[in-house]
């Protein structure tokens, strides 16, 4: 299989990034390090390449997906939790693969106060003054500690080879769970502008129970008090797949209106399209 120079540069990276030993001390702390597009997640790139082991080297805060679709990825303080269709969370598997992830080292670069935000618009909008006020072109992680008045997440029962688009995996597999008072760590990533090509601009939000048993894709919330710490960063790197399947998509495609399902539906809305 032949690739051009500019491939295997961003190849040679992302074994640099992923596979090269490396401990959070001496590891770039000031980059947001993604495997793989939404955009080829979206049309149905779930296979996975980079491995959990490798990529917990690459960052110990971030979110993601593992292969099939099975299940949503929350890494927190170096660990990577898998969130089940089936409602259970679990340590992942180190040899457990990635088809889609974003992860960094996290700093508290910014504190934010957050009361009574009724929802997960009124979030986005409290927290996207901070980002427009420390500048919207940088990428920022988010973390939240609090006790959640109500909070609505999913997850997903993963899809077998061959493998539907994101929205179709989704159908039929996508699992929601309602909480009240339920006490654990919000994590985010913020996106600029400029990224719609590969991710999608703005936040995209993953939660995790302190005991370690509940978690998922955020579809809503309320909080009545927290502070959020958020982590600047101005440095991004990419890993693209080596294999064949990656290189039949057509990643030009405007994928925006699956992307905006996938992110914000709920399973009787995603039965009706």
């Amino acid at each position: 299989m032949k690739f051009g120079h500019k491939y295997i540069g961003l190849a040679l990276a992302a074994s640099m990034v992923f596979g090269a030993t490396c401990s959070a001390a001496s590891a770039d702390r000031e980059t947001v390090r993604q495997v793989a597009l939404l955009q080829s997640l979206a049309q149905g790139y779930l296979g996975g390449t980079v491995t959990v082991k490798q990529l917990r080297k690459g960052g110990d805060t971030g979110i993601g997906t593992f292969k099939g679709l099975n299940g949503e990825m929350i890494v927190l303080d170096g660990t990577v939790y898998q969130a089940l269709g089936d409602g259970r969370v679990v340590v992942a598997d180190d040899k457990d693969t990635v088809p889609f992830a974003n992860v960094t080292f996290f700093d508290k670069d910014i504190a934010v106060d957050l009361t009574d935000v009724a929802d997960k618009t009124g979030l986005e909008e409290r927290l996207n003054k901070v980002v427009e006020e420390q500048g919207a072109n940088s990428f920022y992680v988010v973390k939240l500690h609090t006790v959640f008045p109500s909070i609505l997440f999913r997850s997903e029962h993963g899809s077998q080879e061959p493998y539907p688009t994101l929205v179709e995996a989704l159908k039929g597999k996508q699992t929601e769970f309602t909480h009240k008072n339920m006490e654990g760590t919000l994590v985010g990533l913020y996106c600029p502008n400029y990224m719609g090509g590969l991710n999608t601009p703005g936040w995209h939000f993953h939660f995790i129970s302190d005991d370690k048993k509940h978690g998922g894709h955020i579809l809503e919330l309320a909080i009545g008090n927290g502070k959020a710490y958020l982590d600047k960063t101005d440095s991004f790197t990419m890993m693209l797949p080596s294999d064949e399947k990656f290189q039949t998509f057509n990643l030009a495609k405007d994928m925006r209106e699956d992307i905006r399902k996938a992110e914000q539906d709920k399973q009787a809305d995603l039965a009706k399209k």
